[in-house]
């Protein structure tokens, strides 16, 4: 059955609405059509009264260096004592030791790294287009060590995702931990073309207990109503600059707004414009056209301000003074760049739903399947993008703003789960210390939603949330993959090593390579429903006529 992303079609139609006529209706959109809810959870042990995690190697999320070996105890869900129990190279003093006491689990991870729990700052949980169910997802994600996700829109309804986030915090299904972000206009019983009526959508959004709000941009004076609204709510805010807005407002003038967040890059090169105020479209652009959309896209940051200019210096200190957050979501553009590599990743074989793997397929119909034409030029031109892009994020850090891990998967052969890892090592090409990198997915995701005094580090206190891995993810982050990743032994044979070995979340211990065995399933079953070839699903070349 072929996808054609009928509600991102209508996310499309929203955009251009908003744009066009400062208003979002209900009758805008098409009504979220929900996902297969999460079954009951039926995996993971625990919590206990007292768990101890024995001779671990700890990289605490903060910037640190690894330390160890250490015993890790949780009572319940939190962390109560971290102990260190000896030094690299020489038996561990049993004295030093916590003792276990009856009915205390103990599981010795000796030689293995203890991490927090992962942060995917931009996470959708799948949708009725991508034929995506709950589970499929909350796995993928659970199976790389992400234990907590913000979905920015959630495309599946408010209700719908509120419910799946209550259930993953009573540990009911096996689940992130979930935030919950309204799109704008979402649900709205009439046209938002006031300030007032977007004064009234926020407070409903809040009622409906919504975490924060996701905006595309919008006409300024509703977009400034909308944002201070949701500061006297306590809603934290997140926006995708769309080409149809950013021409009111950008980045920097967001922010200035209260603008929490940022997703992707659009608005940012428009911030560092120094020559011009638009964008240098073709005269032929249509932005419902998605190669038009992501050709140009591609071509944007060298029409911004030189590295290291005075705009550029300016733009970047006043977000940083506006305690701003970026989210770059690097890797849901990989493809714009390495189309091949995106499409041929070698755990879609077994990972990829086959109705996941039709939705991406190029089609004028659908958002993110730009595929019409695209060339050497287009590729080219993103690979610049991509390091003018990267400067940016990398210096922003080194400055003292924060950056964020986010994975946007689900869209343009972005796996769920899979290419969360995928954009760690991306920050890793920015420029960012593989320590830089495991603090922006755990502690600086924790600091953006407002979560840091539970989640992002391994201090005691916290709540017991850790990824448990066997060989050292910062030599490599490739071994984070569930695929691991490829070495050769004193055999002489290649064999593969590494992924996530436990996800500990809320105390409970998940076997991960349990969970992605049941992500395999999954696949299986619905390539056996649909009479799909098992082998690894290929685009079929087109007839020559």
């Amino acid at each position: 059955m072929r996808h054609h992303g009928g509600r991102h079609r209508a996310l499309l139609f929203l955009v251009v609405a908003l744009a066009v006529t400062g208003r979002a209706t209900a009758q805008d959109e098409d009504e979220p059509k929900p996902i297969p809810k999460a079954p009951a959870r039926a995996d993971g042990e625990g919590p206990w009264k007292r768990l101890i995690l024995r001779g671990v190697t700890v990289i605490n999320g903060t910037g640190a260096p690894p330390y160890g070996p250490a015993d890790v105890v949780v009572e319940g869900n939190r962390i109560r004592a971290i102990r260190t129990v000896g030094f690299p190279g020489v038996p561990i003093q049993a004295d030093k030791r916590p003792k276990a006491e009856a009915g205390d689990k103990e599981i010795d991870l000796t030689g293995h790294y203890l991490l927090p729990g992962l942060v995917d700052m931009h996470g959708h949980v799948g949708g009725a287009d991508q034929g995506t169910p709950a589970e499929y997802v909350f796995k993928l994600w659970m199976g790389h060590g992400i234990t907590t996700v913000r979905d920015p829109g959630s495309g599946n309804g408010l209700a719908w995702m509120t419910e799946a986030r209550g259930q993953s915090e009573r540990n009911e299904i096996t689940a992130p931990r979930l935030f919950a972000y309204a799109f704008f206009g979402m649900g709205s019983k009439a046209p938002i073309s006031t300030p007032e009526q977007a004064r009234a959508w926020v407070v409903e959004q809040a009622r409906g207990k919504a975490d924060g709000l996701k905006l595309m941009g919008m006409r300024p004076d509703l977009l400034a109503a909308t944002l201070d609204e949701a500061k006297k709510n306590g809603l934290r805010t997140a926006c995708h600059h769309s080409q149809m807005n950013v021409a009111w407002n950008n980045v920097l003038q967001s922010a200035r707004l209260g603008l929490t967040s940022m997703e992707h890059w659009y608005g940012l090169p428009e911030a560092l414009f120094d020559d011009r105020t638009i964008q240098d479209y073709p005269l032929d652009y249509n932005y419902l056209d998605e190669q038009h959309r992501f050709g140009q896209a591609g071509r944007l940051w060298k029409q911004a301000a030189a590295p290291g200019s005075e705009k550029w210096n300016a733009v970047m200190d006043e977000l940083i003074k506006l305690d701003f957050t970026i989210v770059p979501t690097f890797t849901i553009y990989e493809a714009s760049r390495d189309l091949m590599r995106a499409r041929r990743a070698e755990w879609h074989d077994e990972y990829t739903l086959p109705s996941l793997w039709a939705f991406y397929a190029p089609s004028r119909k659908a958002h993110g399947s730009y595929w019409f034409h695209w060339t050497t030029e287009d590729e080219i031109a993103w690979k610049e993008n991509y390091r003018l892009w990267m400067r940016f994020i990398d210096e922003y850090k080194n400055r003292g703003g924060r950056v964020c891990a986010g994975s946007d998967s689900g869209f343009i052969y972005k796996l769920y789960g899979f290419d969360y890892i995928r954009e760690l090592e991306l920050l890793r090409e920015a420029g960012f210390h593989p320590l830089e990198v495991i603090r922006a997915a755990t502690l600086k995701g924790a600091e953006a939603l407002g979560r840091a005094q539970d989640l992002g580090t391994i201090e005691v206190g916290k709540l017991a949330d850790f990824v448990v891995v066997e060989d050292n993810p910062l030599q490599n982050l490739a071994s984070l993959y569930g695929t691991g990743a490829i070495r050769v032994n004193d055999q002489n044979q290649a064999v593969r090593t590494g992924g996530v070995k436990y996800t500990i979340k809320d105390g409970i211990v998940y076997d991960a390579k349990k969970l992605l065995a049941d992500v395999r399933r999954i696949v299986r079953e619905a390539k056996q429903k649909d009479g799909k070839d098992l082998a690894q699903p290929g685009m079929e070349a087109p007839p020559l006529r």
